[in-house]
């Protein structure tokens, strides 16, 4: 049974913040590492944030149908590789994906038993804050991610739960109990099935 935990949320929701948290508390979970086609960005590290590969090779495992999902995002291309999800969500580990809705949806139908969390920022005004201090300046690049936020959050419904991050500590307690809840439903179920399997 694939065990697979899908965080999404626009840039500045603080989704990566709460995945570095639950990671870092729990040593059965294993973070879902994206093949990207864009530059590193300050102390990156391949193999860590992402897997940076050429558009060329990016390209190649596209017709080699290497991926589960993938899609272009502000001009660069973004996938999650089949052999990254049978590798990491099977066993004893839960693997987390931090992926955009459109990605969500396709390992949704793929993976039914994917548990979605949306996390939503307090409001549009807030989330501009919170990319400003991360842009140094307003491009174009910044006006292209409020209108992914926009069309994001629109298409949010489908998702398991949605948090509203407007204090960290909250909302981690509240996506740790929807992780927890997740993380003993699913091993029950696979036990179930073992029990099952051997009478």
């Amino acid at each position: 049974m694939n065990k697979i935990f899908i965080l999404s949320g626009p840039s500045g929701s603080g989704k990566s913040t709460l995945i570095k948290l639950l990671t870092e508390r729990y040593d059965f979970l294993d973070f879902s590492i994206s093949y990207t086609t864009r530059k590193k960005r300050g102390n990156e590290t391949d193999s860590v944030e992402y897997y940076f590969v050429t558009r060329e090779k990016f390209r190649g495992m596209i017709r080699e149908n290497s991926f589960a999902e993938w899609a272009e995002v502000h001009g660069e291309l973004y996938g999650t590789s089949l052999d990254e999800i049978n590798l990491k969500s099977t066993g004893k580990k839960i693997l987390v994906l931090d992926i955009d809705v459109q990605g969500a949806e396709i390992i949704k139908n793929k993976f039914p038993d994917s548990i979605l969390v949306f996390i939503m920022p307090p409001g549009l005004g807030e989330l501009k804050k919170r990319i400003e201090k991360r842009e140094k300046e307003l491009t174009s690049d910044f006006k292209k991610r409020i209108k992914t936020a926009e069309k994001e959050i629109k298409k949010s419904d489908f998702y398991d739960h949605i948090i509203i991050n407007d204090d960290l500590g909250e909302s981690f307690t509240e996506f740790e109990k929807i992780f927890l809840k997740y993380k003993n439903k699913i091993f029950n179920e696979e036990k179930e099935e073992i029990q099952g399997a051997g009478s």
